[in-house]
């Protein structure tokens, strides 16, 4: 069981801004709860407050596709970004990941916000975010926005740059044209937290990678992006011969622990082999 909590509800953004202003680091947005409520019963996680912000599903759950760019609100549910197929046209990497997160009851109340701010270094949308080359949009007190990269938001395990007095309101991912994706993912039983997982994203101009991104979860301290293997696959053509340096490239780059799920040379080998893969798969959705 958890330890004693008061219990307060949002019905607004700026309202639960104030309530996290006037409670402080004492008090936790709880959104799906499927993260945070677990790390409560085992003690892990204690809060004299928790702010239930369901409520704000009407002003943060949306997904927009304007030219050049996609906004999703942080209150968007898996199920949600599961079923989209305006989203699933532009970046099928989310389809490829929500298929394979957790269970349909988690994904009828998770959030993508809530997955972002848990921060756990296995968590599948984080390494979709760095993939995707996302910003995250940050409001606080006064209605005083920020943006920040992934790189910048996750500032370590479970921990990133949102501060007490803050909420993730949005995730933009920038549009370009050429571009596919697709996320692939080792489990120990279905709906599991990844043992490891890896998204990649190609963008192609007569036949060529003129970029790509990698990102690899559960294999470090944070979710991680490989700029060794972006800059390795610009300006070649896609082959195997490529997959293959780009595999090498992630298995020596991240740095797995040796735990219940495997040993770190067999997550080194897969973060090798679910590379290859994913590439090879973004860059067939491209070219076709």
């Amino acid at each position: 069981m958890p330890a004693p909590f008061e219990y307060e509800r949002a019905t607004s953004v700026d309202q639960a801004i104030g309530l996290l202003e006037r409670l402080g680091s004492s008090a936790r947005l709880v959104a799906g709860g499927h993260s945070l409520l677990p790390m409560m019963k085992l003690r892990l996680a204690n809060f004299e407050y928790l702010i239930d912000i369901n409520d704000l599903h009407g002003e943060l759950g949306y997904i927009r596709l304007g030219g050049d760019e996609v906004r999703i609100g942080a209150m968007t549910r898996h199920r949600e970004l599961l079923e989209s197929d305006e989203l699933a046209a532009v970046f099928p990497i989310f389809r490829d990941a929500e298929r394979v997160i957790a269970d349909p009851i988690v994904r009828n109340r998770g959030t993508l916000g809530g997955s972002l701010c848990q921060a756990d270094p296995s968590e599948d949308l984080s390494a979709v975010c760095t993939t995707l080359d996302a910003s995250c949009v940050i409001r606080g007190p006064g209605g005083a926005e920020r943006v920040v990269s992934m790189e910048e938001f996750h500032v370590g395990p479970y921990e990133t740059a949102v501060a007490d007095n803050e909420i993730l309101t949005e995730i933009r991912i920038p549009v370009r044209p050429g571009g596919a994706s697709a996320y692939a993912k080792v489990e120990r039983r279905a709906g599991d937290w990844a043992v490891v997982s890896a998204g990649a994203a190609v963008w192609l101009d007569g036949g060529r990678i003129v970029d790509a991104r990698v990102g690899l979860a559960a294999v470090g301290p944070n979710t991680t992006g490989i700029p060794e293997i972006s800059a390795a696959l610009r300006g070649n053509v896609p082959g195997d011969s490529l997959y293959e340096l780009a595999g090498a490239i992630a298995a020596r780059s991240c740095d797995p622990a040796t735990d219940t799920r495997g040993s770190a040379d067999y997550k080194r080998h897969l973060a090798d082999e679910l590379t290859r893969r994913t590439l090879r798969k973004a860059v067939e959705r491209a070219r076709s």
